[in-house]
């Protein structure tokens, strides 16, 4: 009788003869030893690929068919190549082997093991094969006993593993899933019950078989049912464990992935299915390719660490000898191929849409996200193959402008950090959108158990000091866990309206340069650099702490701070290397001169006329000191042959070195506030350094008084209003730093958001307040609503807002 397998078997009576042909032959290469390939084409539609060389032994060639195929070969069995029988001791090219031929395997199997291994299973397969053709009603308990009796057979260490692969090879688990899509009353049930007895985690040898159930079910069922569920859950659990396990070899890495290659492959047929209805009809969701995409990523991220396992290192590329091995690759890239152009389509009708609706993606197109996840896919597969990545990128390149709409509308998850290897290719919205994910999520107010706040009243006075104490002695799930509510000491304001102005009014604190703990750049007093110095404050490293976690806070509270930091601190929180380009803001003069240095003649530079050497002098409170860039670098002299060497020496000491324990500091208090604190660098590494200065310092651009007009709703009064027209009338006559301090008055927000008033959490709002005339104007910064008295004339309106716009008067008005 005949099964699947990766041969042809064929048991007769008592000589139980193993009958193998293989596919064809071929030759590769022009050197004097000529490769040959035999190919075997399984009856699933699988191929298995036999290397030899055409100077080797047919003995070579039995070896090679014993391990790749798992016949049990004894040393009766022999190879026959047109009606002759070929002699072990005799190479292939003696016997002039050609292209396309045709050779067979006869093997006598002996081994008890096997032999009853094939007896149960074939009488296994008998059996479902009558279930389904209801010639049997009543069968369905020895289905569940043959498969008891074929697990009893089989021990729990390595040596069970070809026993499991012969279970695969003879139909086991074709013919039990084929019982459990079959339509007859009881068949389901039963072949649920087999199948379920080999989906123990524990015995990691099942693995073949548990991977042919996963491949079957997913191509024979439309939806995902328990029993599939089940498997692919088993099936992770036991691919993560063989990585740990030191007895699974290369054959039987090569095996795994092989079945590995052929389940995802089925897979991505699922999801092309699903694309191929997307680009037929562009306008329903995509959600439903969420299961098929998922399951998807998370076996080819397997399948990428089998191959790292079992080959040795990743990205080999299949031009790369062993991966010959591994046929089922070459059509998981056909695969690849395919669904690449399919989401090409299909982002391009994205394209088409946003233009169509001026750039927006609305909630029903919401299912579009999931090409994220193919994309992701995609990224993943294109690692295991030469060129490929380039391929993926060229795609997300062409249809950047689908890719950034997909990325802001995306919700929080770790499933797309990976787009942040590719910045290049997104926008700064995109970026932000990406790497506030990293950081924990800010719920809305009224989410909150107010119990779990975290309470901070702080004097204005001892603004600094106080929060410092706050902040810093705190547990770091306490400020990520709770909401910060904040209040000044006699003031009535409260909320996050005072909550935005702590923050503002902290961090200029800290790097203001009375407190030595920043520098400020000389040709940019609001873009700092750790000091050198700090140290004259004993606690300077304390504070270099706190204010981590308050910068990285005021990123989860989407404050603009109103301060900006030096590339040579960013270069270093984002743990790349600071050059000389890198250093120009932060001190110009330094520049400057190692500049010159670098462009110098080299014969006075050899004349030692600078009488420079590699030391480096520092001034510190008025006293100054020597130190060496390098050991000996007293005693060696600076010349045109090591100049570059000293400049850089240079830098890392003025820039990196003397400062390391400030940001090592710093960087520990941002990464406490991180979702994952390993992701520090990544964080960074992910923004471009304008990036950092928009989140932190928002546009600097002029407040445009339209744009604030446009984004204003009224409360007690309209538009038309006389007190409203001489309100925009006078703010028009304002200057720049004016209509900050009004702003900041009415919001506590000096800096707005990179995209203007739109980028605010809510609009703003002028309420009539039936306080006198006389009175000033208050706010509820909480709410960005202006309290405006109902004033008699535009004078009297205008001296008002004059008095408030002082910066020193802006604070504490009113109700916050």
């Amino acid at each position: 009788m005949k099964r699947a397998a990766s041969f042809d078997a064929e048991i007769d009576g008592d000589n139980q003869s193993v009958s193998f042909c293989s596919k064809r032959t071929r030759y590769v290469g022009s050197s004097s030893s000529k490769s040959l390939h035999f190919f075997v084409r399984n009856s699933d539609g699988t191929t298995k690929v036999i290397h030899a060389n055409s100077d080797d032994t047919i003995e070579y060639v039995h070896e090679q068919i014993r391990e790749k195929t798992g016949i049990p070969i004894d040393k009766q069995g022999y190879l026959i190549y047109r009606g002759k029988q070929l002699q072990m001791d005799k190479t292939l090219e003696y016997y002039s082997i050609q292209k396309d031929a045709r050779l067979q395997l006869v093997v006598r199997i002996r081994t008890a093991e096997y032999l009853n291994t094939w007896e149960v299973v074939n009488k296994l397969i008998l059996t479902a094969g009558r279930l389904c053709r209801h010639e049997r009603p009543g069968a369905n308990k020895n289905v569940v006993n043959d498969v008891k009796v074929f697990i009893d057979m089989s021990s729990t260490d390595a040596s069970s593993f070809r026993h499991n692969q012969m279970f695969v090879s003879a139909g086991g688990a074709a013919g039990l899933v084929m019982l459990f899509v079959s339509p007859i009353a009881g068949n389901k049930e039963c072949a649920e019950k087999a199948i379920q007895l080999f989906l123990n985690p524990q015995h990691i040898y099942y693995v073949p078989i548990i991977l042919e159930f996963c491949k079957l079910l997913c191509g024979k069922t439309s939806k995902p049912n328990r029993l599939y569920i089940s498997c692919v859950i088993t099936l992770r659990i036991v691919l993560k464990t063989i990585r740990k396990n030191r007895y699974f070899d290369y054959a039987k890495k090569i095996v795994v992935i092989q079945g590995l290659c052929q389940f995802v492959s089925e897979l991505g047929r699922k999801v092309m299915k699903g694309l191929e209805s997307c680009i037929n009809s562009p306008q329903i969701a995509v959600v439903s390719l969420f299961g098929d995409v998922s399951a998807f990523i998370a076996f080819l991220i397997l399948l990428s660490k089998a191959i790292e396992d079992g080959l040795g290192r990743m990205g080999i590329c299949l031009t790369d000898s062993h991966l010959c091995d591994i046929v089922e690759l070459g059509s998981l890239h056909v695969i690849f191929l395919d669904m690449l152009g399919k989401i090409d389509v299909c982002l391009k009708n994205i394209e088409i849409t946003i233009s169509k609706s001026r750039g927006t993606i609305d909630s029903h197109r919401s299912g579009w996200g999931q090409y994220l996840y193919i994309l992701k896919a995609l990224n993943t597969l294109s690692k295991i193959y030469k060129g490929a990545e380039e391929n993926v990128l060229s795609v997300m390149r062409s249809r950047h402008i689908a890719l950034n709409a997909l990325i802001k509308n995306s919700g929080r998850s770790d499933g797309h950090r990976w787009i942040l290897e590719h910045k290049d290719l997104t926008s700064f919205e995109s970026r932000r959108h990406l790497t506030m994910m990293l950081l924990p999520e800010l719920k809305d107010e009224y989410e909150y158990d107010y119990e779990h706040l975290f309470e901070m009243l702080i004097d204005r006075e001892q603004l600094l000091a106080e929060s410092f104490e706050y902040i810093n002695e705190a547990d770091a799930e306490d400020l990520v866990g709770g909401r910060l509510f904040m209040k000044f000491k006699n003031e009535r304001a409260t909320g996050p309206g005072a909550l935005r102005e702590w923050f503002c009014l902290v961090c200029q604190a800290v790097c203001n340069p009375h407190n030595a703990l920043f520098l400020a750049c000389p040709d940019n007093f609001r873009r700092f650099f750790p000091n050198p110095a700090s140290d004259v404050n004993s606690l300077h490293l304390k504070y270099f702490h706190f204010f981590g976690r308050v910068t990285a806070l005021a990123l989860v509270y989407k404050v603009q701070v109103g301060i900006l930091f030096d590339r040579t601190f960013f270069l270093q929180l984002a743990g790349e290397t600071v050059s000389l380009e890198d250093v120009r803001d932060a001190d110009p003069l330094f520049y400057s001169s190692c500049k010159k240095i670098l462009e110098m003649d080299t014969d006075i530079l050899d004349s030692d006329a600078l009488g420079l050497t590699f030391v480096r002098e520092i001034e510190n409170l008025g006293s100054r000191r020597t130190v060496e860039l390098r050991p000996g670098g007293n005693s060696i002299a600076l010349n045109s042959k090591n100049r570059e060497a000293y400049v850089n020496l240079l830098i890392q000491h003025r820039f990196v070195t003397s400062v390391s324990d400030q940001v090592k500091v710093f960087g520990e208090g941002f990464s406490e506030i991180l979702c994952d604190p390993s992701l520090l660098a990544f964080f960074f590494r992910s923004l471009e350094h304008e990036d950092l200065d928009l989140m932190l310092h928002g546009s600097d651009r002029a407040i445009c008084a339209e744009d604030w007009k446009a984004h204003t709703d009224y409360n007690g009064f309209k538009k038309t209003d006389s007190q409203i027209v001489w309100f925009w009338k006078v703010v028009e006559g304002m200057s720049v730093e004016q209509r900050r301090v009004l702003l900041f008055f009415w919001t506590s927000v000096k800096y707005l958001p990179v995209e203007g008033f739109s980028g605010l959490q809510s609009r703003l709002c002028i309420y009539k307040s039936h306080k006198s005339h006389e009175r000033l104007p208050s706010a509820h910064t909480c709410f960005y609503q202006l309290c405006l008295p109902h004033y008699k004339s535009k004078s009297k309106m205008q001296e008002s807002l004059q008095i408030i716009t002082q910066e020193h008067l802006s604070c504490s008005f009113g109700v916050r």
